[in-house]
């Protein structure tokens, strides 16, 4: 009878063992398929600036090809990686985000509440021009094949962090305020 116990017990401890293995929380590294991008009016053209340049770091704990836990997430953009379709344009960019001194823009997650199966609101801390904010998102998450993807998207401004609204041309051209920030990150073992 006890040797029944014994192997009762060595199997409860074996699947309990075999769960949290598969419960463990993994560390996972950005790749090189994310995609950034900001956009914004002017007085003369909507405009979008496009990056995919970005290094980053996550802790997620997947449990059943779920994700059950954001633990930790960093992203570290280099600023003049942000590239238009015009040089003009990007240098003025480049100078509105401070970029002789401010040469990454910066995301710390500092928390995640899971919403539902696919979509999580992420508090966190975007530097961006040397000036920090904390700022509520909303992601979708896709578990793949060979980890996470996470697409969102926020609304800021210009002087949120510290910065003029850029103008051209002896300020005929001005753009305005509102700006959105995108991405698509693919975290990946």
């Amino acid at each position: 009878m006890k040797s029944g116990k014994i192997k009762l017990l060595a199997v409860v401890i074996s699947i309990f063992g075999i769960t949290s293995f598969a419960a463990a929380q993994k560390s996972y590294t950005l790749d090189n398929k994310s995609t950034f991008s900001v956009s914004g009016t002017s007085t003369l053209h909507d405009w979008e600036m496009k990056s995919s340049s970005g290094t980053g770091t996550a802790n997620f704990t997947i449990v059943n090809s779920k994700l059950t836990e954001i633990e930790s997430l960093s992203i570290t953009l280099l600023a003049e990686s942000i590239k238009s379709e015009k040089k003009s344009m990007d240098k003025v960019a480049y100078e509105t985000l401070k970029t002789d001194k401010q040469k990454n823009i910066k995301y710390i997650l500092k928390s995640a509440e899971k919403v539902n199966e696919t979509t999580w609101e992420l508090t966190g801390n975007y530097m961006i021009a040397g000036v920090g904010k904390t700022v509520k998102t909303t992601v979708k998450t896709i578990i793949t094949k060979d980890g996470v993807n996470m697409q969102g998207s926020n609304k800021i401004t210009f002087a949120d962090f510290g910065m003029k609204s850029p103008t051209a041309l002896l300020g005929t051209i001005k753009t305005g305020q509102d700006l959105t920030l995108k991405f698509n990150l693919n975290f990946n073992l």
